[in-house]
């Protein structure tokens, strides 16, 4: 919870990052703003930049195409791309935030009920204690409570996806997994990534499948036998990998109507409270980090007026947002392709030049308009 111009504090729920496996990748549009917030230097020991991305077609295992990140990403984009375990993220965060002398951290805060005027915000959590500011800002994720205050009648859907995660030790592990990549494999009706995090230590595989349960929750135990079902045509070496994990942690993917408002006066939403964004182009943490870039900038602007300073947040940020959702749909489609359509997308993919390979996502890691000036670490 953000309150302005009072002292700022935020009631987190105790973290889940440690689980089995929570990898997250961190395109140029997330570093550049963790950079300037002075972030970027706490998680560099923990973090993975890999050279680059490299596509293979699942049922064959011919690799199809490169993508280059590592320095050529960040001579493009100003910024690296990187990927890391969620609690190195988390660490890096809580540190830095630990330095600022504004912030104070609860952990532990299950919001029960939240009561809101024009100018104060109100929140009980479940053991009766308060908390109150001058606006309220829900970052709680698919499953946001604060968005029942904002929008009583959303109403998510099950996209009929089910994702699964693994933690293997990196070392030992043959090519391509052991190389400093990102590596997407492309099948029918499903599709496998994985990459190195702990700084290179350990490697994060995720393996999404069509189907599973219309399950809440994103950290249950994984049916092994299900996931290893939905692989059974592919070759040898992706089956060998998904087959060295001894459990898996699942999750469902869902959709979620677009909210009439982000906003409700001064309660506001980001990340996946507001539109959470499926995983196709890993930009579900990216687009929170930006949102709260947004957010701080507006409320810089007008400190006073949270109501109006998220108003100006959402206008920014709501069409970013929507292209992203509709451009992950998209990539979450042309992943699972079957039969001639997959030989087709294998075709236009197996074309492509390697050095102009990142321009069509120019507009997603380049620059980003959000607010200016945005407030910086310790300032």
């Amino acid at each position: 919870m953000a309150g302005f111009p009072r002292q700022s504090r935020w009631h987190a729920p105790a973290s889940t990052a440690q689980s089995s496996s929570a990898g997250i990748q961190l395109g140029p549009n997330a570093t550049r703003l963790l950079r300037e917030l002075g972030i970027l230097d706490a998680i560099a020991s923990s973090a993975f930049t890999p050279e680059a991305i490299f596509l293979f077609d699942g049922v064959s295992g011919r690799k199809l195409a490169t993508v280059p990140l590592g320095a050529h990403a960040e001579r493009r984009y100003g910024a690296p791309y990187l990927t890391l375990h969620r609690a190195d993220l988390h660490a890096g965060l809580r540190a830095s935030a630990d330095a600022l002398a504004p912030v104070t951290l609860t952990s532990g805060f299950d919001v029960a009920g939240i009561e809101a005027s024009d100018e104060t915000v109100a929140v009980a959590n479940i053991d009766g204690t308060m908390a109150e500011g001058a606006a309220l800002v829900g970052a709680d994720g698919l499953w946001s409570t604060v968005r029942k205050s904002v929008a009583p009648h959303a109403h998510l859907h099950f996209s009929g996806h089910t994702a699964f995660r693994a933690l293997l030790p990196l070392s030992g592990l043959p090519s391509p997994f052991g190389a400093p990549v990102v590596g997407l494999w492309l099948g029918p009706n499903a599709h496998l990534v994985h990459y190195p995090v702990r700084g290179g230590e350990a490697l994060n595989v995720v393996a999404v499948i069509e189907g599973g349960g219309d399950a809440q929750g994103w950290n249950r135990a994984g049916d092994r036998d299900s996931l290893l079902s939905g692989f059974t045509r592919w070759c040898k070496e992706s089956k060998s990998l998904l087959e060295q994990a001894g459990s898996w942690r699942a999750w469902s993917l869902y959709r979620l109507s677009p909210l009439a408002s982000w906003s409700q006066g001064p309660i506001t939403l980001l990340g996946d409270a507001a539109h959470p964004v499926l995983p196709y182009l890993a930009q579900g943490a990216a687009l929170a980090i930006e949102d709260a870039a947004a957010i701080a900038g507006a409320l810089a602007a007008q400190p006073h007026h949270a109501a109006s300073a998220f108003a100006q947040y959402e206008a920014l940020r709501r069409p970013r947002a929507t292209r992203l959702q509709r451009t992950s749909r998209r990539f979450g489609w042309i992943y699972h392709l079957r039969g001639p359509a997959r030989f087709a997308r294998n075709l236009a993919l197996a074309s492509r030049n390697e050095e102009t390979a990142l321009n069509e996502f120019d507009w997603l890691y380049g620059e980003t308009t959000l607010s200016s000036p945005r407030p910086r670490a310790g300032v």
